[in-house]
């Protein structure tokens, strides 16, 4: 009986210790794979917080506010968005008509831009200048080319050493960049234009190459044939998968098209930019991390902004509030302009057409 009982409680010790070690073996398991799936989470959210990080330092910024303080045409008064409804979002995106400064300079800094044709110099100049207009809605936008060649009074500029520059009068419209930088080029277009930009956004040589090949490319459509040497671009008429040294190249062609003036080559950037849109509408970019990361990288490395959108964060709200735009819902068009009296290579605005086209955006 003592037997029996040694034996049963012999079994019953056995019998508690093999699920006591079972339990205990699961414990552990279940802890080292707490641990490993924390260190992944943990790993994950540093990569993401480094990603955005670098995004965000990617960014260059200039104070244009402060520089120019209050000598500047009014801003556009904004209507009230009506933040009590019930089903209103806690983050509305944002609305209301905007009027954005965009540059494409032709900086001679870094190694890359050198390659791409900036040269060796030193210094930049505005070699694209598009004032883009959103509507109230953000549905639609208006494009406005201003050619580099235009004539126009450049007005005193402060300078970051201190001073400012002195009035310039039939000054070439893109030596504003190259005398007074960003603010320079900002208060030159609201002296001649009287609209208000509220926002600078400028993109160098580098950035929109490597902006397209992460993108995968863009497609262009040319109604005849190219041969430039300066840019060094060669295409047949015809529709082109462009990779980004030749879309640059394309961006920058002028003597290998019509009579070689700005306003043959206006006319190729305002057919990349519709392509570029189109491009980012048919990339789904979300299904994708890695070339989000590339073109958000591609994007932010190249950029120098207003201080109004030198953040991530500022950027993807824009471009958040831009998601129902289309190309079909862009327009684009350039300042009207004759040539100028002084000098038949250089052009002056045509009015009364300018100002009315100005008055358009206000």
């Amino acid at each position: 009986m003592s037997g029996e009982e040694d034996h049963g409680d012999g079994g019953t010790g056995a019998g508690n210790a093999g699920p006591a070690r079972r339990s205990r073996r699961g414990s552990r398991l279940f802890k080292a794979a707490g641990i490993a799936l924390g260190c992944v989470l943990v790993v994950s959210v540093a990569g993401a917080g480094w990603a955005y990080w670098h995004l965000n330092q990617n960014i260059k910024s200039v104070d244009i506010d402060s520089a120019l303080g209050d000598d500047r045409p009014p801003r556009v008064m904004r209507a009230p968005t009506n933040s009590a409804s019930p089903s209103a979002s806690p983050t509305p995106v944002p609305s209301g008509a905007l009027n954005i400064l965009v540059l494409g300079s032709d900086s001679r800094s870094g190694k890359r831009n050198q390659e791409l044709g900036g040269g060796s110099s030193t210094g930049a100049r505005s070699d694209t200048a598009m004032i883009v207009h959103l509507d109230e809605g953000r549905t639609e936008a208006t494009v406005v080319s201003i050619p580099r060649d235009t004539l126009v009074t450049r007005p005193s500029c402060p300078l970051d050493s201190g001073g400012s520059t002195s009035v310039a009068y039939g000054a070439m419209f893109n030596s504003a960049y190259s005398v007074g930088g960003p603010v320079c080029a900002v208060k030159t277009v609201e002296s001649m234009t009287n609209v208000r930009m509220d926002h600078y956004i400028e993109i160098d040589f580098a950035g929109f190459a490597d902006l397209v090949d992460a993108l995968g490319g863009v497609t262009v459509t040319t109604d005849e044939d190219i041969s430039d040497e300066d840019s060094h671009l060669e295409l047949k008429a015809g529709t082109h998968v462009l990779d980004g040294a030749q879309a640059l190249a394309l961006a920058r062609t002028r003597h290998g098209i019509g009579d070689g003036s700005d306003l043959g080559r206006i006319g190729l950037q305002q057919k990349l930019v519709r392509a570029l849109l189109e491009q980012v509408a048919s990339t789904d970019l979300l299904t994708s991390p890695t070339q989000l990361y590339s073109v958000a990288d591609a994007l932010t490395g190249s950029l120098t902004t207003d201080t109004g959108l030198n953040s991530l964060n500022e950027l993807m709200s824009l471009g958040e509030s831009l998601k129902a735009l289309s190309s079909a819902g862009t327009e684009t068009v350039t300042m009207p302009v004759v040539p100028a009296p002084s000098d038949r290579n250089r052009v002056v605005a045509d009015e009364p057409e300018a100002g009315e086209l100005w008055e358009s955006l206000r």
